[in-house]
């Protein structure tokens, strides 16, 4: 088993070992809503008064969704405060890989009581898919001033460590040793260098970004005032950093990043020497 302080190997009501999500979601329904509940971070239960065991909220309606279907090594958690609500307040995506790996698709953890920048529809209201298609620029202009990076809606809840180390504990249980993910942008790439991951593909270009911001560098000359996501200074940031790249300022799509972690250990990668966020 990885080593991860304080873990033991997870086993079904049996005793029998676990060794994958297909593997839980193959339990009864009650069993593996126990085991996926443990990876809900705490202030869904201390701040917004959900219940530790029936996952319902004040109101007693149920607004946890563990989607977790038999056959498939997928796990979805949805929570929502209020089934009104435009977001959820914590939502994750992980799955299984052929390699036994644990895939770490997507996090979020929002404040429901933030103000809203809708940077995911355009200005006639379709979705964008994360401004790959269409952007909102009004909308993206206010959100960078309100200090929200590309593609966040509304600020977090600033609780997204003791969730991680929750999760990383949750896949060391499983025996699992290496945590794979693609992060969405330039300053999930960052974030996650903090958590202790590195590259599989995508660090040179992450060194070369660095190294272009730089006075003098081919990033730098382009932050020239052109658009309001391109102004002198945003070097000195995470967060202007990625506005700019947001904004098309390599001059090409940001893909192909894809990190590891391996379960227990930190990489101590840092693409971003002097990093401000």
């Amino acid at each position: 088993m990885p080593f991860v302080p304080s873990v033991t190997h997870l086993l079904d009501a049996s005793g029998l070992p676990l060794f994958s999500l297909k593997e839980i979601n193959a339990l009864a329904k009650e069993e593996k809503e126990r085991i996926y509940a443990t990876l809900v971070p705490e202030i869904v239960f201390e701040r917004y008064g959900f219940d530790r065991n029936s996952y319902l909220s004040p109101d007693s309606r149920e607004r946890i969704r563990f989607i977790c279907p038999k056959g498939l090594g997928l796990l979805r958690i949805a929570v929502r405060r209020q089934p009104e609500d435009t977001d959820d307040l914590f939502f994750v995506e992980m799955a299984d890989t052929p390699f036994r790996q644990m895939e770490f698709s997507f996090c979020l953890i929002n404040d429901p009581d933030a103000p809203r920048f809708d940077v995911d529809y355009d200005s006639s209201g379709r979705e964008n898919m994360f401004g790959t298609l269409r952007r909102n620029i009004d909308e993206e202009i206010r959100a960078m001033a309100a200090g929200l990076t590309p593609n966040q809606v509304r600020s977090g809840l600033n609780t997204f460590k003791p969730f991680f180390e929750r999760f990383e504990q949750f896949v060391a249980s499983l025996g699992i040793d290496i945590i794979v993910a693609e992060p969405l942008s330039y300053n999930n790439a960052i974030h996650y260098e903090r958590y202790g991951f590195d590259y599989t593909t995508g660090k040179q270009l992450m060194l070369w970004i660095d190294r272009e911001f730089q006075p003098d560098g081919v990033l730098y000359r382009r932050l020239d005032g052109s658009t309001p996501f391109r102004q002198p200074g945003m070097e000195k940031t995470v967060r202007g950093r990625s506005w700019a790249i947001h904004d098309g300022i390599l001059q090409k799509p940001w893909d192909g990043i894809k990190i590891y972690k391996t379960v227990g250990q930190h990489a101590h990668v840092n693409t971003f020497a002097h990093w401000n966020y």
